[in-house]
């Protein structure tokens, strides 16, 4: 039996800025480029998000419905710093470690718990350190699964710690708002509502054929994350194949400048990891998820390789804007590098072409 952290920063860029600027604190803060050059909010504190400040809404609207937001302009060569520094906490826990984007990770502390330690005992110890070394706060779940402890700790942010114990991940996870599942979008959510399933429960019990029928050939996985089974082991990528970042955004959208926005971060996520590594790959992916749940993946192959989040983002925004159309709506987007040392002609060269942050 696996016993999995999943531990993520609260409003990681905002945390930042407030801590690196003490007259910051307490204050509605958005991070991201300036309402009139059309930038988009990067990052929202949660004194922001109490007023339905949201990341990727545009700036001009953040402004309009929080006339007293701060606007500061996001600073990724400090934010790297700190991952690096947090990471460095994390692996000191536990060497199974998998990074998923500069402020969030799966441990895997099986090892641990196998020798008298609690999970619960072991996200404390984790919060703790942050908390003391860094000034900031994560919230953490713990489970016997990436799927369960991920949902955990959504469950209690900002500062959370919630712990699933081994045996109660069906009614831990029945109650729970089905939109809650990973992969499950508000557009699903509307659908799934129409045949009278609100919870993750309700899709738990759903017929089998039904499943397969609404997700294709991701019934049968759905039904098993709603059921609470996960294998997926954690992946410290030591052999890694590919570098990848994605998102599943919490209002689909079609705006391109949100969706350049996201591009970006993304980016510099991929480009951290693959610097940590000491990597360069060729090929640059780009995975979507439209509204309807189709999944699709777009790729190419450059003429020489990379490892910059200037040179990542311009390659994934050549491939989305032949995807952007009147009335086509996102759910998930995620960059990745692969073909590390590969030797591959380049399927197209891309001209230099970066949004603005």
């Amino acid at each position: 039996m696996r016993h999995i952290l999943h531990a993520d920063f609260d409003a990681f860029y905002a945390s930042v800025e407030q801590l690196d600027d003490p007259e910051l604190r307490g204050k509605p803060l958005a991070v991201g480029g300036s309402p009139d050059s059309r930038g988009v909010v990067a990052s929202a504190s949660y004194e922001a998000r109490e007023h339905g400040v949201r990341s990727a809404m545009p700036m001009r609207t953040a402004f309009n419905i929080c006339p007293q937001l701060q606007r500061v302009s996001a600073r990724f060569d400090r934010y790297r710093d700190v991952s690096r520094s947090v990471m460095e906490i994390f692996r000191d826990i536990t060497p199974l470690v998998e990074p998923l984007s500069l402020d969030e990770a799966y441990l895997d502390v099986t090892d641990s718990v196998a020798g008298g330690q609690t999970a619960a005992d072991l996200a404390r110890a984790l919060k703790r350190r942050v908390k003391d070394e860094l000034g900031l706060t994560i919230s953490v779940g713990a489970g016997v699964s990436k799927s369960v402890a991920k949902i955990a700790s959504d469950l209690e942010k900002p500062d959370g710690l919630t712990v699933v114990a081994p045996g109660d991940e069906v009614s831990f996870l029945a109650p729970l708002p089905v939109g809650t599942l990973p992969g499950v979008g508000p557009k699903t959510q509307e659908q799934l509502k129409s045949q009278g399933i609100l919870t993750i429960g309700h899709l738990a019990a759903s017929d089998d054929e039904w499943l397969i029928g609404k997700f294709g050939r991701n019934g049968s996985y759905v039904k098993r994350l709603a059921l609470g089974q996960d294998d997926r082991s954690v992946q410290t990528q030591r052999d890694t194949k590919s570098v990848s970042s994605e998102t599943t955004l919490t209002s689909d959208t079609g705006d391109p400048d949100a969706l350049h926005e996201l591009i970006a971060r993304l980016s510099l996520d991929v480009s951290h990891s693959l610097q940590r590594r000491k990597l360069r790959g060729r090929t640059v992916k780009l995975k979507l998820r439209l509204s309807d749940f189709t999944t699709f993946t777009r790729q190419v192959t450059l003429g020489e390789a990379v490892q910059s989040s200037d040179q990542i983002a311009i390659a994934a925004n050549s491939l989305i804007d032949v995807e952007i159309g009147e009335g086509r709506r996102f759910r998930l987007v995620g960059v990745g590098v692969s073909s590390f040392g590969e030797t591959e002609e380049p399927d197209q060269i891309i001209q230099p072409r970066l949004p603005g942050i």
